[in-house]
């Protein structure tokens, strides 16, 4: 039996994104008719075969079955996404976590959104909060251009501000002018923690701070590295909410820290 398998498109067309367990490898192809033959919007059928990986953070597939154009247009929460998972990250599992966050932001807030991806955090945001500003940094080149085209889409143009390069070097453009900074890349966002801070406005702000972490000792780590940020700085902070948000592998979870910073 599969383990898991993701679908991302809409009704039309669909790419499906399947585990597949060592012991039916040799069953990879049927596993793909049959999912084929469940879902016809599916025209395509992957399998993961590495974690994503490298500063664009794409992740490896097989080809199974279908068409040899992946790219579709995804929809949540009344957002479309045109994307294509082969070159970019987006996770369906993921479509919660942003919806929480999305319902936090208040008026009139200027946010960065680091490593933006193709945009579904600002996109959502600006959907539910039309008078915000967004900064959405992304260094993937494939990533930025889909992101461009999901702002058209979604006829966010004045909202949300494209910017292609590296957090550290594009945030110095924008320190002290934020109310809000979003860290959705959990193995590394913690190399970041500093441009988060000094992006921040002089009266503080919110951070959302994610991290991959043992289930043993979920927070600890994270909200320590918070507080050492904080120091510093010579700021403040009080943690808003913890949370657990996917696995992440065996016995670890990608977590989130909501934290006020003053």
């Amino acid at each position: 039996m599969v383990s898991s398998y993701d679908i991302i498109g809409s009704k039309e067309k669909a790419v499906a994104i399947v585990e597949v367990p060592e012991e039916l490898k040799k069953k990879e192809k049927e596993i793909a008719k049959k999912i084929l033959s469940e879902h016809k919007n599916v025209k395509t059928v992957l399998k993961k075969i590495t974690e994503r990986t490298g500063v664009y953070r794409k992740r490896g597939y097989k080809f199974l079955l279908g068409e040899k154009n992946t790219e579709v247009t995804h929809l949540e929460y009344r957002c479309k996404y045109k994307l294509d998972p082969k070159k970019v990250y987006f996770s369906i599992r993921e479509g919660t976590e942003r919806s929480r966050l999305a319902k936090q932001v208040k008026k009139n807030e200027t946010i960065m959104l680091m490593f933006a991806g193709i945009c579904p955090h600002g996109i959502l945001i600006s959907k539910i909060k039309p008078s915000v500003k967004i900064i959405a940094i992304e260094i993937n080149p494939d990533a930025f251009r889909y992101m461009k085209e999901n702002i058209r889409l979604n006829r966010m143009s004045d909202k949300i501000i494209p910017v292609l390069g590296n957090v550290k070097k594009e945030s110095k453009k924008w320190y002290d002018r934020c109310d809000r900074i979003i860290m959705p890349l959990p193995k590394t966002a913690k190399k970041y923690l500093k441009h988060a801070f000094l992006s921040l406005k002089e009266e503080g702000g919110i951070i959302h701070f994610y991290q991959i972490t043992s289930e043993k000792d979920l927070f600890s780590e994270p909200i320590e590295l918070l507080k050492e940020h904080a120091k510093k700085f010579e700021r403040k902070i009080r943690v808003l909410r913890k949370r657990k948000v996917l696995p992440y592998g065996p016995r670890k979870w990608k977590v989130c820290i909501d934290c006020l910073v003053k």
